[in-house]
């Protein structure tokens, strides 16, 4: 297998960034090395530029799908670090149940910025099904909470849609007693609900592009892809997330992320030690969706 070279490295740096955002400094240069080297395999080239030339400017969406799927982190799992469904479930759901039966809303919007393979916004819509069933709420249902999953990947997207995991990555956060309730498993594959499945609609999306065509949102999950982009598209992100969230909407990052002009867009509330952002009026210096 060829090694980098300085200039094919350089190569796919930039090409990486205009592409997903995502910066990989030159201490990281061996993740694009390791990580595309079996795509270059896979494609019978022989060097990375090669590699690079087919990738660039082509119209063979395939094999750029392969680069950004292999490049881009897909960590997730169920329920990760618990405190997100606990804010929407202790605080906001009481919220969200007198906004629907007095009308003030048709829908509560929820999206998942940066969902993988899907295990956040499923996470989501069982937290809610669970919440109004084990409180014998009928009046209020699942479909009800419009909830959006995207991903710049459409390859991890396909595995969300089909909403079917296998044995390592059912158990990396779910109870037992949950996976018992909303999977159902054949062989080696355990495989969501119908009804869950239903309640989350999936979009390829890169979050680069303008978010204005997805309208009003009264929580984002934006989580653990922060921290792969430039200080200069972060902080613009976190703009526009701003600017598409209702009056009292939430952001949720990761658990350990910190970023200094959050406090510009949002007041920062803690709950059973974890953080969550809300929007509490319109800031100056938004900047357009």
């Amino acid at each position: 297998m060829p090694n980098i070279s300085e200039l094919e490295l350089l190569l796919f740096q930039k090409f990486i960034k205009d592409k997903c955002g995502i910066v990989i400094s030159d201490e990281k240069a061996y993740l694009i090395e390791s990580r595309l080297a079996k795509i270059l395999a896979d494609s019978k080239l022989s060097s990375f530029g090669e590699l690079f030339c087919s990738v660039y400017g082509s119209n063979d969406q395939n094999i750029t799908q392969k680069l950004i799927a292999a490049i881009t982190t897909n960590e997730t799992s169920w329920f990760r670090d618990v405190t997100p469904w606990k804010i929407i479930e202790d605080l906001y759901m009481p919220q969200y149940l007198e906004m629907l039966r007095s009308g003030k809303k048709d829908k509560i919007r929820i999206w998942s910025a940066a969902s993988s393979t899907g295990q956040e916004a499923y996470s989501t819509a069982i937290c809610i099904h669970k919440y109004l069933c084990d409180r014998f709420i009928n009046d209020i249902k699942l479909d009800q909470f419009e909830i959006f999953g995207t991903d710049i990947s459409h390859l991890v997207l396909e595995i969300a849609k089909n909403g079917r995991y296998d044995n390592i990555s059912i158990t990396r956060g779910l109870d037992g007693s949950i996976k018992d309730r909303y999977f159902k498993q054949s062989g080696g594959v355990w495989e969501i609900n119908d009804e869950i499945k239903q309640a989350v609609t999936f979009k390829q999306f890169n979050l680069q592009d303008t978010f204005v065509l997805f309208g009003n949102f009264d929580v984002i999950f934006c989580r653990y892809v922060l921290i792969y982009f430039s200080d200069e598209l972060r902080n613009d992100i976190i703009s526009r997330a701003h600017n598409i969230l209702n009056y009292g909407g939430i952001l949720f990052i990761g658990a350990y992320e910190m970023y200094e002009n959050l406090s510009m867009y949002f007041k920062a509330n803690l709950y059973e030690n974890g953080a969550y952002y809300m929007k509490t009026r319109a800031e100056e210096g938004a900047v357009g969706l």
